[in-house]
């Protein structure tokens, strides 16, 4: 196996070469479903290719709460496969498919009442350990545990005393979720899938009843590729109704969008050693470690208007702030918060009450010989998703097929990361960076870490951090744009980094000197950096307008006044 660069030249080589002949699968969407199913494909010996209109992870999975975990509320639903199908998922990608990018996190569930609710609550969390154990994937994290109000405020010393009798301790996951979308396509092209990004289809092509192919605008460069495929999956999303609808079928089930967001701010605002779950009188309220910084979500609201920017108005992020702050002594302002992203989910809705029960859940189907629809779901089941969708296809394949073996296939970085990072002070005295600087390499990299410290040595200059974001090396911006497919600035400060939600300044600060590091890279001229910044800065400021807004409809008509390309 090698290791797979998505610079600028593999990117218009997979193009061609996916113009050049038949594929036995063509995936479209560049989520994280839509990745997992090429890797699937790719690796059963299938020829595959995977287009995406914008950037890897651009929608969806990029906008998480970027956690991996079993769904502890769907044990109060009794929905028991669902949590010990996502368990399972969850061990596998903590112990074999991804440690360097998969890791456990603690959270305190305080309690409000004597008695009863410590008993309620504590037999779920006692089950879904005991479920996380039984799956054979679960024995890497800590057993959950009993606080006394006094035991809790010492983990969680932000907490009002008034606000809790007790807690309940117990761990799940959390990634980069953009980062482990990007890392899947890798993968998936290191065994030899075709990857391109920037390739939006505009249409498929049908031989009677059948679709055979699909028709690939090259957003980039121009020009449109005819991409034939024995099967097409379409794996897009909230925008998969769109899709089925170049096919001018009615599609069995539909994908409604509800929109989540999240807040981020400064660590110093939340004086704890453990994320928060909360209950709210609709759901649950996560506030999630996340590096020097909180991650503090969700909302849930139906989302009809534009798809590709979803817009946090000022209630969301009131309704957030109001909720978090009836448990914190401190209560958190408009001040504190760093950076704001809204993302969608996608929602089975079906025509009869039989499909609409199934919205936390994925399906599969085969609406037109062909084209294959996977929808639903959640990220930590996306292997589970992406299995499915292949073996539907395989259906209309005539010829045999490998089983799945995405159970036993780690991600790149996942071999050697945990050498490597019993190595690292030996690593950080070799290159001469500190040892913090290292484990946040192994933990962003794994084992591909040593590409990004490759760079370093050639260049010294690009083992300093960025000026105004000094969590991210000068060398990871340049790494971005030569192995990693980022064309745009945008793609860096807010995909391969997290510079536009983790800096007060959204990124504006760090645009100009990320973009003169990617110029080299992607042959930018003086003209061309100028309009990454710009284009760069009108996208901060729309956001920004469009979170001052009161409702969805005026935030999404502000978020609307930046342009979505980069005019070249």
């Amino acid at each position: 196996m090698r290791t797979a660069t998505l610079g600028p030249a593999e990117r218009a080589a997979a193009l061609a070469a996916m113009a050049e002949r038949e594929l036995d699968v063509l995936v479209v969407g560049g989520g994280v479903v839509g990745a997992g199913t090429a890797l699937d494909a790719v690796t059963r010996g299938l020829s595959t290719g995977i287009v995406e209109a914008r950037d890897w992870a651009s929608g969806t999975s990029s906008r998480s709460s970027k956690l991996i975990h079993g769904g502890l509320r769907y044990l109060e639903m009794l929905d028991f496969a669902l949590v010990r199908e996502a368990l399972k998922e969850r061990g596998l990608l903590l112990e074999r498919l991804a440690p360097h990018l998969v890791k456990p996190v603690p959270f305190l569930y305080p309690l409000q009442h004597q008695g009863w609710e410590r008993l309620y609550a504590g037999s779920g969390v006692a089950l879904y350990d005991a479920m996380s154990v039984s799956s054979g994937h679960g024995r890497g994290l800590p057993v959950h545990r009993h606080l006394s109000r006094k035991g809790a405020l010492r983990v969680a010393p932000c907490l009002r005393r008034d606000a809790l009798t007790g807690a309940l301790q117990y761990y799940d996951a959390q990634m980069d979720d953009a980062r482990f979308v990007l890392t899947l396509v890798r993968t998936a092209a290191s065994y030899g899938a075709l990857a391109a990004a920037r390739a939006r289809v505009t249409g498929f092509l049908r031989e009677g009843e059948r679709v055979v192919g699909a028709r690939v605008q090259d957003v980039e460069a121009g020009g449109e590729y005819v991409i034939r495929a024995k099967q097409i999956v379409n794996a897009t999303g909230v925008w998969t109704d769109d899709t089925q609808a170049l096919i001018g079928e009615r599609g069995q089930f539909h994908v409604r969008a509800s929109k989540g967001i999240h807040l981020v701010v400064p660590k110093d605002r939340i004086h704890s050693t453990t994320g928060l779950i909360l209950r709210t009188e609709k759901s649950v309220l996560f506030v999630i470690p996340w590096g020097r910084h909180w991650i503090i979500g969700t909302t849930d609201t139906d989302w009809d208007l534009d798809k590709a920017h979803p817009a946090a108005s000022s209630a969301d992020i009131d309704y957030l702030l109001e909720h978090v702050n009836t448990v914190l002594a401190t209560p958190l302002s408009r001040d504190d918060v760093q950076g704001v992203y809204a993302g969608l989910r996608p929602l089975l809705a079906g025509e009869s009450d039989a499909t609409s029960k199934l919205s936390r859940e994925h399906t599969v189907a085969h609406p037109v010989p062909g084209l294959v629809v996977v929808a639903g779901g959640k990220y930590t089941t996306y292997r589970v998703m992406a299995k499915d969708a292949v073996d539907e296809a395989v259906h209309g394949l005539d010829q045999r097929v490998a089983p799945c073996v995405t159970e036993d296939t780690p991600l790149l970085g996942a071999e050697g990361y945990r050498a490597l990072w019993n190595a690292r002070a030996r690593i950080a005295a070799r290159t001469g960076l500190h040892v913090v600087r290292v484990e946040h390499l192994l933990n962003r990299y794994g084992s591909l870490a040593e590409e990004v410290l490759a760079l370093v040595a050639e260049d010294p200059s690009l083992g300093e951090p960025l000026a105004a974001a000094d969590d991210y090396l000068r060398a990871e911006v340049v790494y971005a744009a030569s192995h990693e497919g980022a064309r745009h600035l945008d793609d860096v400060l807010t995909r391969r980094t997290r510079v536009s939600i983790e800096t007060f300044d959204r990124g504006t600060r760090s645009a100009r000197e990320a973009a003169g590091l990617m110029a080299p890279v992607l042959g930018w001229d003086e003209g061309r950096i100028e309009r990454e910044v710009e284009h760069y800065e009108k996208r901060v400021e729309a956001e920004r307008e469009s979170q001052r807004q009161p409702d969805d409809l005026t935030a999404d008509a502000a978020r609307l006044g930046a342009p979505d390309i980069v005019p070249i």
